[in-house]
């Protein structure tokens, strides 16, 4: 029977993500919840993770390492951001102890771009880059990693050079649940398929303009009132105007190599994502973003010199 190494954990904002690791990386047991900071301010970061661990039947003295906004200012303990250039032995080396606990856990830090005209952060982003190092250790690469803030990551020989970041994700939710297009979304907006029409279409119209899609907002309404457009092609051309909109910026102000694109992406929304650049002309190696993460934190547990060989982990 396989004993465990580490305990790897994801600390959003509104999720929690743990996996309980062997020696060589392989999952144990797993947990989320929505125990993100937000809810961790107020209950504490200890007993949530500690809960999580004894659910998992996790020993009293596995190590822990997080990643994500447990590191924040308002989090747990800040780990602060490495500035750019970056190498990932940098970062990894950067994780932060959080004292006052029975278990060695050790935060890890985000990265900042303090370029004047381009200030810009991330927090758990920088590991799943970790955890995709092998794709871009060599050569010229930009990475797009979806989300509720996306980011565009430019690397050079697996060093992190520069980044910008995209509000598309929370745009979606803001203007699905707090503008006028709220009436033609409807209570829950439903993720489209990639090939559904209305996305199709809403991203190859946001594609050709350039990204310029203020003018095709208020339309997702006017369908809905003239044409009876329904809830679902109306989220499906919001989905679409955003997504395209943001590549078609990305594409004006990052020089892509060869017009290919590592995309770090999960579920429907790596799918969306894929399909979207692939509209735009980019060619699309994808990367499962859960399995980035997770891979990071193994190998920032690896260099903290957690793991151990696996015979030496295994009991009868």
């Amino acid at each position: 029977m396989t004993s465990p190494a580490v305990a790897a954990v994801d600390w959003g904002t509104s999720s929690f993500r743990l996996w309980l690791l062997d020696a060589a990386g392989a999952v144990l047991a797993e947990r989320r919840s929505s125990e993100g900071m937000l809810t961790a301010g107020a209950e504490g970061f200890a007993p949530i993770l500690e809960r999580h661990l004894a659910a998992v039947g996790a020993p009293p003295d596995l190590p822990v390492v997080v990643c994500g906004m447990a590191g924040a200012r308002q989090g747990w303990v800040e780990a602060p951001y490495v500035t750019l250039p970056a190498g990932i032995d940098g970062i990894l080396a950067g994780a932060v102890p959080v004292g006052g606990q029975a278990r060695d856990i050790r935060i890890l830090p985000g990265l900042a771009q303090r370029n004047a005209d381009a200030p810009d952060v991330m927090r758990g982003e920088e590991t799943q880059l970790a955890g995709v190092l092998p794709l871009v250790a060599s050569g010229r690469h930009v990475v797009c990693m979806p989300g509720t803030h996306s980011k565009w990551v430019e690397t050079a020989d697996g060093v992190i050079t520069g980044f910008r970041t995209w509000l598309t994700g929370e745009l979606f939710s803001v203007l699905s649940k707090q503008s006028i297009l709220r009436h033609s979304l409807g209570e829950d907006a439903v993720p489209p398929l990639p090939d559904t029409p209305a996305f199709v279409a809403a991203c190859g119209e946001a594609l050709a303009a350039g990204g310029d899609i203020g003018p095709s907002l208020f339309r997702i309404r006017a369908a809905t009132l003239l044409q009876g457009r329904s809830p679902a092609d109306a989220a499906a051309t919001l989905s679409g105007l955003l997504i395209g909109a943001e590549i078609a910026s990305a594409r004006r102000v990052i020089a892509l190599p060869a017009e290919r694109v590592t995309l770090v992406a999960s579920g429907a929304l790596g799918s969306l994502y894929a399909a979207a650049l692939k509209r735009s002309g980019c060619a699309v190696l994808q990367a499962d973003a859960d399995e980035a993460v997770r891979t990071g934190l193994f190998e920032a547990a690896r260099r903290l010199g957690w793991t151990r060989p696996t015979s030496e982990n295994t009991v009868p």
